[in-house]
């Protein structure tokens, strides 16, 4: 999507065709088309649309969805502003890396997340919102943040963050990391990046205000159950206990995730098993054993007069 992001942008901001552009960067006008298409694009060839472009370092296409370079900028403020708010009101226990945004990418995150949702961003930034997050009175400041409908809305998203967020570092991280599980090379690995999407889904919203929240709820929710049944799937195969039903990830609210972080983090869960988490399993062997048991006993020669002497099942003494 890069690539595709580069080109377009270029094509905006220079005003001009793709034919002129391939003069200017001395390349076919096919090879253009192919790089709206998302084919590869060498760092090169990138660097030098940066330059041509005038947008330094930031991501093409948050630079594109935000209607300008100014626009851009103006939204990394805002983001980066509610994401240190939010991180700092944190109460899992535990830090929301992703809002830190040490790999420069929550502006851009945080744009798809909201397009993917069906939310139309405004052409250019809002005006009521361009102020000095810092120096103006604080009150005042969040009274515009919470009156405007895209700042509120990444804001929750945030504060549900880090919910999710907690609960995936107490309960999930340590097994996606544990290279006995091998994780890293399945779907699963899927479930760290786009936590923000999972996060966006226990937000209320509007389906006016977020045209598509209603599907892509559905499509998230259903690649996570996926996901996550992987992870328990190798857990279990590896004799490794839980500590959690990770589908709460799912499923519940992020308050009620983040207050169970929160326990665990202060170590009032250590040495925990959940009582559910192996139970569909335990069920499955048994059916497996159930029906091939007969054909084990038939083949030992001993199914024909077998009866089952209940009273040596018993369990400890009269």
């Amino acid at each position: 999507m890069k690539s595709e992001a580069f080109v377009q942008l270029a094509l905006d901001i220079l005003s001009c065709s793709q034919k002129e552009l391939a003069v200017r960067l001395n390349v076919s006008p096919t090879q253009i088309s192919k790089w709206k298409k998302g084919d590869y694009m060498s760092p090169e060839m990138e660097e030098k649309l940066r330059e041509i472009t005038n947008i330094g370092d930031q991501d093409p296409a948050f630079v594109l969805w935000a209607g300008s370079l100014e626009s851009a900028m103006k939204w990394k403020k805002l983001i980066h502003y509610l994401a240190e708010v939010a991180r700092e009101d944190a109460k899992t226990g535990y830090n929301t890396y992703p809002l830190e945004d040490e790999i420069g990418i929550l502006c851009w995150d945080t744009f798809d997340t909201l397009r993917e949702m069906g939310v139309n961003l405004p052409k250019e930034f809002p005006k009521e919102l361009d102020v000095d997050y810092e120096a103006d009175d604080y009150e005042e400041v969040w009274d515009l943040i919470e009156n405007n409908p895209y700042s509120d809305l990444i804001s929750k998203i945030y504060n549900s963050l880090n919910d999710v967020y907690g609960f995936y570092a107490a309960y999930v991280s340590e097994l996606i990391y544990d290279d006995e599980l091998g994780l890293l090379d399945t779907p699963a690995e899927n479930i760290e990046p786009c936590l923000m999407a999972l996060a966006a889904c226990k937000v209320d919203v509007s389906q006016d205000f977020a045209s598509k929240i209603m599907e892509f709820r559905r499509r998230v929710m259903e690649e996570y159950e996926e996901w996550l049944s992987i992870v328990k799937d190798r857990a279990f195969r590896k004799g490794i206990p839980l500590r959690a039903e990770l589908l709460s990830l799912v499923y519940n609210s992020n308050d009620a995730l983040g207050h169970e972080a929160d326990v665990e983090s202060l170590g009032f869960n250590k040495g925990r098993l959940h009582p559910d988490i192996y139970m569909n399993e335990l069920l499955i062997g048994m059916r497996m054993i159930h029906q091939v048991l007969p054909y084990i006993m038939e083949k030992l020669g001993i199914a024909e007069g077998f009866e089952l002497d209940m009273s040596k099942l018993r369990i400890g003494k009269d």
